[in-house]
């Protein structure tokens, strides 16, 4: 039996996408994703992110084209008889083209949470959650976070690409990372408040934040070796309470760093509330979280970073995703890659969305791609494909891209490109 692909819910979608002014005639042209089935470019109209109804309205073109320049930005969306109709493109050079009849195009997939610099691995904690251990009943016995901390602390330079204090070392691989020639960059976030050492009290610890870390994050900032994005902090019971928080997270705002904090995960803990309070950009988990905080969520907004690999491994109950997006809240998802969640697909995590969540698979592809991209302030750049934007695409080896949320484990992708160059078969 076969289906038709659901039509694009958008009445008034734009017949295309093109980049204002057009090209001159002659214009040379880096790459033409060509005569795709469907494009989905999630936005069409500029959107910053999508919330409520919007995430489940999806503009589609059909037997539609991309064309990427030669800086790797979009120049051209929409249906391939549209573009060859444009007097400039059939007097100019494209250098490579990528056949996509039969397959579907979307946005690069963006990762709204994860933890990538890590030592060691937690796989004798996963055998303690299978045999009913909490994570809580974990931390306090001296695993999770507490015991990745310390290994990572005593990596050698050559595991971590990098010396210096933990955090700062940390901190240094990731810029490293995003200095490099990898196409793939990171928003990178500093998290010295994620864990008490045993050594300390919570008092003495955030001091330590205070008065230690975040100035030498500060002075290798200014000797270039060090760029910070986002400040984090793990707001929770028993961690780091409410007071704490919120001075840290001041300090880095004072710095001009975005607030992007864990909060509401094991307990409610206003996390909303104190969002509004310091500012946030955007909260991760908020499993717990309060219907009068999403009331104050949505208001703000403040995007709610929803990871359903979390509650998955942790045998929780997820958040209260429908809820969210009812609310107005702004959803996004992440990963949360790390040695308690071991996940790098976001096609999975799209999956467990929707299975654990009830997220529609047309949120759940919002969700990880445009609002997750504004969560990190990344909305001008990527998560659409819109003209002036990345040509960051998946090629969705179907003509229905719904399969790449619906096949579990293996979802059918035929290639990811970055500004529009390939980067993964």
């Amino acid at each position: 039996m076969r289906y038709a692909h659901p039509p694009a819910m958008n009445q008034d979608l734009p017949a295309f996408l093109a980049s204002s002014p057009a090209p001159a005639p002659g214009t040379a042209f880096k790459t033409i994703f060509s005569r795709a089935t469907h494009v989905i470019p999630v936005c069409a109209r500029n959107e910053p992110y999508l919330v409520g109804k919007a995430m489940d309205h999806l503009p589609s073109y059909a037997d539609a084209s991309i064309l990427v320049g030669l800086d790797g930005r979009i120049v051209f969306v929409g249906p391939h008889d549209a573009l060859v109709s444009q007097s400039w493109f059939n007097a100019s050079l494209v250098h490579a083209t990528i056949d996509c009849r039969g397959k579907s195009l979307l946005p690069g997939f963006v990762d709204g949470h994860t933890h990538p610099v890590f030592a060691g691995d937690r796989v004798n904690e996963f055998a303690l959650k299978l045999a009913g251990a909490t994570y809580m009943d974990i931390h306090k016995a001296g695993g999770g976070i507490g015991f990745t901390v310390t290994h990572t602390r005593n990596a050698s330079d050559e595991q971590l690409l990098a010396d210096l204090a933990t955090r700062v070392k940390m901190l240094r691989v990731l810029t490293r990372h995003n200095k490099s020639s990898h196409p793939v960059k990171l928003s990178v976030t500093y998290l010295g408040g994620h864990s008490v050492p045993k050594t300390k009290t919570l008092t003495e610890y955030t001091r330590e934040i205070l008065d230690e870390q975040i100035p030498a994050i500060v002075r290798a900032q200014e000797a270039g070796d060090v760029h910070v994005d986002n400040i984090d902090v793990f707001y929770e019971k028993g961690v780091f309470e409410r007071e704490e928080t919120v001075a840290v997270l001041k300090r880095g705002r004072e710095l001009g760093w975005a607030i992007n904090f864990h909060g509401d995960e094991l307990h409610p803990m206003q996390s909303g509330t104190v969002g509004a309070q310091v500012g946030a950009r955007a909260i991760s988990h908020l499993e717990e979280v309060s219907d009068e905080d999403m009331t104050v969520m949505a208001q703000v907004p403040i995007f709610a970073t929803l990871l359903p690999t979390t509650a998955y491994v942790l045998r929780i109950a997820p958040p209260p995703a429908r809820k969210l997006i009812d609310a107005g809240v702004p959803v996004a998802l992440g990963s949360d890659f790390n040695p308690n969640a071991h996940c790098m697909s976001m096609p999975h995590v799209m999956n467990l969305a929707c299975v654990m969540m009830r997220l529609t698979m047309n949120e759940a592809l919002v969700a990880a791609t445009i609002n997750s991209a504004a969560s990190l302030n990344q909305e001008k750049e990527r998560g659409s494909l819109e003209p002036g934007k990345w040509a960051d695409v998946v090629v969705v080896g179907h003509e229905d891209w719904r399969h790449v949320v619906y096949e579990m484990v293996d979802p059918p992708i035929a290639g990811v490109y970055v500004k529009g160059e390939k980067v993964v078969v």
